[in-house]
């Protein structure tokens, strides 16, 4: 306990999944937490849940303008950023075949670009010596059917934190990659056809950990909160996959 005591945190899409889990991860480590999500109704549960020590905030990352009341709530504040975890993502899956236009544009609009904004935005507001963490994803380094354009969305992801990394070292700020592997996050059961095959898809995606099951957001959480702490102290520019070996072995 205490290992973000004192300090200030950003989490966007916070409200649910692995974001909630990294807010209540963080606040019991001592940090006051920002949140963002696009669901009004989804932010308000999560706040009432986390306790005193968030502030909610709506927000498309995608908008600009969105982005902007973020980061001026944080610097009303006033204690700037020690940590900001770039979690917001999404996108549409489709074969090679079937992909619009829109499901590129959508894809990269909320991985790629909200992304690279969220990050420039906070700039001003980054103490030195934070840490900077995004969210990547397994199918960045694996070829998976349907999953083509938002595997390269994540795969710029990680190629922009090493980037960043170089870029602000001078300031004593952190850049890594959380890559977490298949999560039951209400994200990942939406991907099933059906709300009553969400568990079968969960097994399947099982069947290919090495560790035989799929990861809880707790764990993905803990992942974070080591690369936000002064664990990590020495690592920068890293991706750490807490994927229970589905890449690697």
């Amino acid at each position: 306990m205490g290992q973000l005591e004192g300090k200030t945190a950003l989490i966007t899409g916070g409200a649910s999944g692995i974001g909630l889990a990294t807010a209540h991860r963080f606040v019991n480590e001592g940090a006051h937490v920002f949140i963002t999500g696009r669901r009004q109704a989804e932010l308000d549960q999560a706040a009432e849940v986390l306790g005193p020590d968030v502030t909610a905030v709506r927000s498309d990352i995608s908008d600009l303008d969105d982005l902007d009341r973020v980061f001026d709530a944080v610097s009303d504040y006033g204690h700037g950023l020690d940590v900001l975890f770039a979690n917001a993502g999404g996108g549409a899956f489709a074969h090679l075949a079937k992909l619009t236009p829109d499901d590129f544009d959508k894809t990269f609009s909320i991985n790629v670009r909200g992304t690279v904004f969220t990050v420039q935005k906070a700039l001003p507001l980054l103490n030195d010596g934070a840490s900077v963490i995004l969210t990547g994803s397994t199918s960045a380094s694996k070829g998976t059917v349907a999953f083509g354009v938002y595997a390269a969305s994540k795969a710029a992801v990680s190629s922009f934190a090493r980037t960043w990394a170089a870029e602000l070292s001078e300031r004593g700020i952190r850049v890594n990659t959380v890559v977490p592997g298949p999560t039951d996050t209400p994200g990942l059961r939406g991907l099933a056809p059906h709300p009553d095959q969400a568990g079968q898809l969960l097994d399947q995606m099982a069947a290919g950990v090495p560790l035989g099951r799929v990861a809880g957001t707790e764990e993905i959480a803990n992942a974070v909160l080591f690369l936000a702490s002064d664990q990590s102290s020495f690592v920068t520019a890293s991706e750490l996959f807490a994927d229970g070996g589905e890449v690697h072995i």
